[in-house]
């Protein structure tokens, strides 16, 4: 398996594309054209990000680890973020979904109150290269019964733990529900209500939202944090009609960071039985 650093290196190259900004609720804001370039330097032993958006101050910074709130898969996706969840306090996670000539990028901050407060949506392509922008995720678009591999790493030195995972999800109306099973847990059923672009599940103890974006993304995340309550954020990316991705970041009820997921999954044909 290739090293922390070795996945980071997956990220190599000049990135063009924009800064979405979005509502608590997937409206656009405003949208920032940007140009990010990763550069490796000293045979690649540390790594220059600069980062030129319209408008604002270019940004500057070298690597040579990378460790703390950040964890990288080997094919380049991560997430970095906050490390202990703590009460009056902001906090804020990325998420990236890397592909050879594009990446997906969704960054959330709460606000002190813990609701949803500033989305920002970064869609990148490599330079050189003229791989399409994918087309904005409809609820029709995720229907049907999905089979995934997910591969979990951990803050610690743990090995990573693969498994398979199952999501099924049908509409009834202006409802829909979702049937999730990971590993050799059981499966998890909830019903959410569809609000135009917006699938809200406020049944149970955490009540979640789902944005469905531009590019075939996807990002869900607690409408509120509660105290002494476990909590996920996860950004999705359809890559083809039947071929999405997944990553979630996950806390335990004390507001620790204790795991980052990515499943990479296939739709079921309705022709196979």
């Amino acid at each position: 398996m290739k090293s922390q650093w070795e996945c980071f290196l997956q990220n190599l190259g000049e990135w063009r594309g924009s800064f979405t900004q979005l509502s608590p609720q997937g409206e656009v804001l405003s949208d920032t054209p940007s140009v990010l370039s990763l550069e490796g330097l000293n045979n690649n032993q540390s790594v220059r990000l600069s980062l030129r958006r319209l408008g604002q101050p270019d940004l500057t910074l070298e690597y040579s680890t990378v460790g703390g709130g950040l964890k990288f898969f080997e094919s380049g996706a991560f997430s970095q973020g906050t490390i202990q969840i703590a009460p009056a306090s902001q906090f804020g996670a990325e998420l990236a979904l890397v592909q050879p000539d594009r990446r997906l990028r969704l960054v959330q901050i709460f606000s002190l109150e813990g609701q949803p407060a500033r989305l920002t949506l970064i869609r990148e392509q490599r330079v050189g290269t003229d791989a399409p922008e994918r087309s904005p995720l409809t609820l029709a678009d995720l229907l049907g019964e999905w089979h995934g591999q997910a591969i979990t790493l951990y803050p610690d030195l743990r090995e990573p733990d693969t498994y398979a995972t199952t999501l099924k999800l049908h509409q009834d109306g202006d409802k829909v529900t979702q049937a999730i099973t990971f590993a050799e847990a059981g499966e998890v059923t909830s019903t959410g209500t569809i609000q135009g672009s917006m699938l809200r599940f406020e049944q149970g103890s955490q009540r979640v939202q789902v944005l469905l974006l531009p590019d075939g993304a996807s990002f869900t995340c607690p409408m509120q944090i509660q105290r002494d309550q476990p909590l996920f954020i996860e950004a999705g990316w359809l890559l083809s009609a039947d071929l999405r991705q997944r990553l979630i970041r996950s806390y335990s009820s004390r507001g620790e960071w204790v795991s980052l997921t990515l499943v990479t999954e296939q739709k079921k044909s309705p022709f196979l039985g």
